[in-house]
């Protein structure tokens, strides 16, 4: 039994260390192309038969499961705690800790209770939009059919016969087996349909075509075939024996043998690229900057408070707790709140336009950006092959063409490729071209890639016809007549300029085409061959075309009427980009190549992608590299791809788009992803976008110029009154409320000029608009002082709570009342009215106000009523402050712009 033992432990090293070595390049993926299939098993320790199952259970222990790298999934309670970072969160839990520390509950309760409603606001809104981005993440394909020998077979027979173990008769097994269970060695096989599932070589091909476009960005299919690979200059990816990960077979059949799975496929090294930490946006740089200003604003201003009561009212601890709630004042502790139900109401507008945001930021980058970058294939392209010409010699439009295409099309045998099944879905809407059923297949002879064209022998309406399809330059060369307006004539050698000229000006517009031959031949018995396809009529050709999407042009021009740039970077030619980029309105004076931009410094590039709006025959790294040179330009800039090979560009973008064809890795690094075809819900995201981020920035200017001014008057009534200008009590209320007049900000309406062009963070025009905005309010702080002093002599210990009520009311009212001002260019109320959740918020607290000094509750807040002719000189100093901030407002957009 020992010995039995020793035989399977042996057996299962020997799989594990002849397994092939780890590379992370291509080095073992090119020595298998160019050797012959049995040496290429070989090297993979592997047979026609597959491998046992314990073989490839112990290469699934050394390599891993076939999976790429992906974005690591954040639990709820993690995403939760994540919140707890934010700089403003953190400062408020440390004044709330010290406030309870200091006995001063009232104060801590209400500090966190701002806390809590900003995170779990927050929260909510991330979790929901998460959860959403959840379900597109579904593989189209989980298995794949694997050929797998029992796991009794290729035991030594002595072991079988002492368990009494019989060996399966029928040898090797077909499987379906998940494609995280692929090894290295694996034999599978591929049929139409199939998603390839890690990068193989393959042993037997038969009309195999595969569509590439996810990696290379080409719309054709390539033929693909098990031949040794004999060109040793070929690149990896034009390799015609290797079929990659994350491609699919669009027509034929194979068996290949697994040759990388996991990280080591190209797909996986790709995938590396795009996973992991997002670079910073200008969304997340412009609220980090914001926020910093604040808090540094805070340090400073908080220890001047303290001292100054310190010194002047001779009670320490008096001043601190005063000091603590000022800070509380001056941070924007509702900043993340408002930002995420902006940010998430946006996002629930684009859901309904069938759009999923997976990143609630990518919302307002969408607004900023002024630059799109787009691939071609499948995004502005319908990743679809049409015939587009049916044309004779000369190039005009010809039914015969038609007629001898499907009839080719319709005859052959085997699976038809995308370009037989575009003829047929094509003619076949003609009432003439039905016709053809009529004929009769007499023979075929097949297509091989040494010929490059296939031809069919049918018969009817009293014809016997040989018609023969293929490359251009192969079919001419087995014509000796053309077809001229109905007529044969005699193919002299003076034509063929014009006929190269014609296929020219057709493959200069993007086409691919197939020319089509035929003749007549008598009736005859016996197989026909390669000799008979000789003195045919060449009779013109059939063009194709991965035509663009409908809504492509119309949604260009909508987003340059909204300042956004359209630039192409493409993995395809330049030829077909440049047909592309015709019918969908893009004026291409210049075509950057990717070898040319390799020789390129990166200023260079910069310079050179400011003007060019064409990139072609990029890598993925290039196209991500195109992204960073407009980044050093300034822009904000969107990338638009649905390929692996956009990968890299959609995590380099400040927000990445993907559609709805897109592959799994490119959904994954996408920040927003289109579920329907139409491109116009780009120009809608745009306009969202700018709505978001116009509401964001009235919070941001109105709490920024109102704590500043409130500073000043602070300060001021700090070193000249003989108490508190407000209890640190009064101070929190009024912050708690003034905050909650604001949560409807992310209801309210932009106007048209606002969301006409690309608006992005601009700390500095925000501080500018502090510093001048802010002293305004304290002018008017500084009248209510005056007033409550001079007029209503509440300039002792005595009258301390009428002055601190006076100046709770007018500083709550005033607070409340200029979002109104600052939230529009236009005349407020007149031109441009807040919507009504905002309206009916503002005058709720405006109202509770009024009411609190002579509530039960003004008792506990030290309040005291105020005197009925306080109200007239309050409703004056209002409107003189609404008037002039509205003045000096109109002023700053003309100097400084609106932004």
């Amino acid at each position: 039994m020992a010995d039995f033992r020793g035989i399977f432990f042996k057996r299962n090293v020997s799989s594990r260390s002849s397994a092939p070595p780890g590379q992370s390049d291509s080095t073992l993926l090119l020595e298998v192309a160019h050797c012959e299939s049995e040496l290429a098993l070989r090297r993979l320790d592997s047979s026609v038969e597959g491998l046992l199952d314990r073989e490839a259970e112990d290469r699934l222990g050394v390599y891993g499961a076939n999976t790429v790298a992906q974005e690591a999934r954040v639990g709820p309670l993690r995403q939760l705690l994540s919140y707890f970072k934010n700089p403003l969160n953190l400062l408020l839990i440390a004044l709330a800790v010290l406030s309870l520390y200091l006995g001063d509950r009232e104060a801590a309760t209400i500090i966190a209770l701002m806390v809590v409603i900003s995170i779990t606001l927050t929260f909510v809104q991330e979790y929901r939009s998460t959860n959403a981005a959840e379900r597109l993440r579904e593989m189209v394909s989980t298995t794949a059919t694997v050929l797998r020998k029992d796991r009794r077979s290729g035991v030594p027979d002595e072991v079988n016969r002492y368990f009494n173990i019989h060996l399966h008769p029928h040898g090797p097994q077909r499987r379906e087996v998940p494609i995280a269970e692929l090894v290295p060695g694996d034999v599978i096989q591929l049929s139409a349909g199939d998603m390839i599932p890690a990068d193989v070589r393959l042993l037997t091909a038969k009309d195999l075509f595969i569509n590439q476009s996810s990696l290379t960005g080409e719309a054709l299919p390539v033929e693909k075939f098990f031949a040794a690979e004999t060109d040793t200059t070929r690149a990896p990816l034009q390799l015609n024996n290797v079929c990659f990960m994350g491609t699919n077979v669009v027509s034929g059949t194979a068996t290949a043998v697994i040759v990388h799975t996991g990280a080591l496929t190209y797909f996986g090294r790709l995938a590396q690229l795009v996973t992991g930490e997002k670079n910073l946006t200008s969304f997340d740089r412009g609220i980090r900057q914001f926020t910093w200003l604040m808090i540094r604003f805070i340090f400073v201003m908080t220890p001047l408070v303290f001292l100054i009561n310190g010194f002047t009212k001779g009670d320490w601890m008096e001043a601190f707790l005063f000091a603590v709630a000022v800070a509380v004042g001056l941070t924007p502790e509702m900043l993340p709140m408002i930002v995420t139900v902006n940010l998430g109401k946006g996002a629930l507008a684009m859901s309904r336009k069938k759009v999923i945001v997976k990143r609630l930021n990518s919302i307002q980058n969408f607004g900023a950006m002024d630059v799109l970058c787009t691939d071609k294939t499948g995004t502005l392209t319908q990743d679809k092959i049409i015939l587009e010409k049916h044309v004779d010699i000369y190039g005009h439009e010809n039914e015969d063409v038609l007629e001898y295409a499907y009839l080719n099309s319709y005859h052959q045998s085997g699976l038809k490729n995308l370009l037989d099944v575009a003829v047929l879905e094509y003619a076949g809407l003609t009432e003439r071209i039905k016709a053809g059923v009529q004929y009769r297949k007499i023979d075929e002879i097949p297509f091989d890639f040494q010929r490059r064209r296939m031809s069919v022998v049918v018969e009817g309406k009293g014809r016997h016809l040989l018609i023969c399809k293929g490359a251009v330059e192969e079919v001419f060369s087995c014509c000796t007549h053309a077809e001229v307006n109905g007529s044969v004539e005699a193919l002299e050698p003076s034509y063929l300029g014009q006929l190269l000229q014609v296929t020219r000006e057709l493959n200069e517009d993007g086409f691919r085409v197939i020319a089509i031959a035929y003749k007549e031949t008598a009736s005859r018995g016996g197989a026909y061959g390669l000799k008979d396809e000789s003195d045919l009529v060449l009779v013109g050709y059939i063009a194709f075309l991965d035509p663009p999407k409908d809504s492509a042009r119309e949604a260009i021009a909508a987003l340059h009427r909204h300042g956004v740039q359209v630039k192409i970077l493409t993995g395809d030619n330049d030829v077909v980009t440049r047909k592309v980029c015709h019918e969908v309105g893009l004026k291409v004076d210049e075509i950057l190549l990717g070898s040319v931009m390799e020789t390129l410094s990166d200023e260079e590039l910069a310079e050179a992608a400011e003007r060019i709006v064409v990139f072609a025959k990029l890598s993925p790294a290039q196209k991500a590299r195109v992204i960073k040179a407009l980044h050093l330009r300034g822009h904000v800039v969107g990338f638009m791809g649905d390929g692996i090979n956009d990968g890299p560009a959609l995590k380099a973008a400040d927000v990445g788009i993907s559609v709805d064809t897109a592959v799994d890795i490119a959904k994954e690094s996408a920040d927003i992803i289109l579920l329907e075809k139409s491109l116009m819900v780009l120009e809608e995201g745009v306009i969202e976008g700018r709505k978001v981020f116009g509401n964001i920035v009235k919070y941001i200017k109105m709490g920024a110029s109102s704590n500043f001014g409130n500073m000043f008057s602070v300060l001021g009534a700090s070193a000249w009154l003989p108490f508190l200008p407000m209890q640190a009590i009064q101070v929190l209320t009024n912050n708690l409320l003034y905050d909650f007049s604001q949560t409807a900000i992310p209801t309210d309406h932009v106007d048209e000029e606002y969301i006409s062009q690309p608006r992005r963070w601009d700390i500095a025009n925000i501080t500018r608009f502090m510093l001048m905005m802010g002293p305004i309010s304290s002018i008017f702080d500084y009248l209510t002082f005056a007033l409550m002093y001079y007029v209503f002599k509440a300039n002792t210990v005595a009258g301390e709570s009428m002055f601190q009520t006076a100046w709770f009311v007018e500083s709550l009212l005033s607070q409340t009342l200029i979002i109104h001002i600052i939230r529009t260019g236009r005349i407020p109320f007149l031109q441009s009215r807040a919507s009504l959740p905002m309206t009916l918020t503002s005058l709720i607290i405006c109202s509770v106000a009024v009411w609190l000094p002579y509530s039960p509750f003004a008792h506990a807040l030290g309040f005291t009523p105020l005197p009925i002719h306080f109200w007239p000189y309050l409703v004056g100093i209002l409107a003189g402050y609404l008037t002039l901030a509205h003045v000096v407002k109109t002023w700053f957009i003309r100097r400084y712009g609106l932004n």
